[in-house]
């Protein structure tokens, strides 16, 4: 299981065709119909540029296969072994799990290059604007990622409600001799959870909190419509604060940007409930992780869930890796099968997209 980089989950910045963590409910083809991708002849398809096919950091076996049907794939590795003869071929980098690194030398070499295609919705590990001025369009999958990342973020949450993960632990251990009867976690059946960052996937979130009766509180940077909130029974915070006070559970589900760095520190945990839970589904960075690890241990807030940290992994002497009130999980709100062949599939269309001059389906634009 791949454990770093990933560009899974959360959220980086806001494409046009329907955005990730910001102001419309689940937008886009996903559930509906799927891109129509026409597969191209052996000699006329485009040179895409991976990292590599299997291996530690590499793209599945199954999305090398899908890509093949509409590109001719050349590897990194293939690319720097023969770089004048490769260099003219390319037009598009296919970016799975953060990688190929996307850098100047790098865009400086492929003077043909049209489109860097990501597979997941966060690009903070690309340089938009830096990219923009070579006039190389960048596109992510907003669309594939939002119902596994929502269904994480609810895993999340019942595991960590429920304690899951040390019950199992207890009844697998050999010590183990009798269930301590006081051995209680709390319910997430009518508690109130806070969604921070009501796009898409926060959305779904909702749609599926709302079947637990919970009261659903959200911050945004705008307000939803009305029959949208109504639907899933949701009110409006306009200050962050007021949901922080409130909220049994607190999801983050927001773009990483400058503004959101760090959006949860000291004083945010401070204004948590002493028996609340953070869940994390966006980017570890979200999060001031020294105040974090600092509230778990004084008890400030009850536990935390994080699907997201930062660095991933975190290095194993890390003091969140020692606490008990917390469960961390590899970065895998996208890891299904399922997702994954979307993910591959939505980039692809976006591909063909740049390269036929055709309606780009998720482009992702510099701030």
């Amino acid at each position: 299981m791949r454990i770093s980089g990933r560009a899974r989950g959360g959220t980086g910045a806001f494409p046009t065709g329907g955005d990730p963590t910001g102001e419309r409910a689940g937008t886009g083809w996903q559930g509906h119909r799927r891109p129509s991708l026409q597969v191209m002849a052996e000699g006329e398809l485009p040179a895409v540029l991976i990292l590599d096919i299997g291996g530690t950091h590499g793209i599945l076996e199954d999305i090398a296969a899908l890509l093949k049907k509409h590109f001719h794939l050349i590897t990194m590795k293939e690319f720097l072994g023969n770089k004048e003869e490769m260099r003219k071929k390319i037009q598009s980098v296919y970016v799975f799990e953060c990688r190929p690194t996307i850098d100047r030398e790098l865009l400086e070499s492929l003077p043909n290059l049209k489109v860097i295609a990501n597979s997941g919705v966060g690009v903070d590990h690309l340089d938009l604007k830096m990219i923009s001025s070579f006039g190389v369009k960048v596109t992510n999958t907003p669309h594939a990622v939002a119902d596994p990342t929502a269904d994480i973020g609810m895993a999340l949450m019942l595991a960590s409600a429920r304690r899951l993960v040390e019950g199992c632990h207890i009844a697998l251990s050999p010590g183990t001799k009798y269930f301590a009867v006081d051995w209680l976690g709390v319910e997430v059946t009518r508690a109130t959870l806070g969604i921070i960052g009501m796009g898409s996937i926060g959305y779904k979130v909702a749609q599926r909190a709302r079947a637990f009766n919970m009261r659903i509180l959200y911050h945004n940077r705008n307000r939803r419509r009305k029959e949208e909130e109504e639907a899933v029974g949701a009110h409006y915070c306009a200050k962050m604060e007021d949901l922080l006070q409130q909220s049994d559970f607190v999801m983050l589900v927001v773009n990483l940007t400058p503004e959101t760095h760090k959006l949860i520190g000291k004083k945010e945990l401070g204004l948590m409930k002493p028996t609340a839970t953070l869940i994390n589904i966006s980017r570890g960075a979200v999060i001031d992780q020294d105040a974090l690890v600092e509230a778990l241990q004084n008890k400030v807030i009850r536990a935390a869930a994080l699907d997201v940290t930062y660095p991933e992994p975190l290095p194993r002497d890390h003091p969140l890796l020692h606490l008990n009130n917390i469960i961390i999980t590899p970065h895998i709100g996208t890891a299904t099968v399922h997702a994954t062949r979307m993910m591959a599939e939505e980039a692809i269309a976006n591909m063909l997209a740049v390269l036929n001059d055709q309606p780009i389906p998720s482009e992702v634009f510099p701030k």
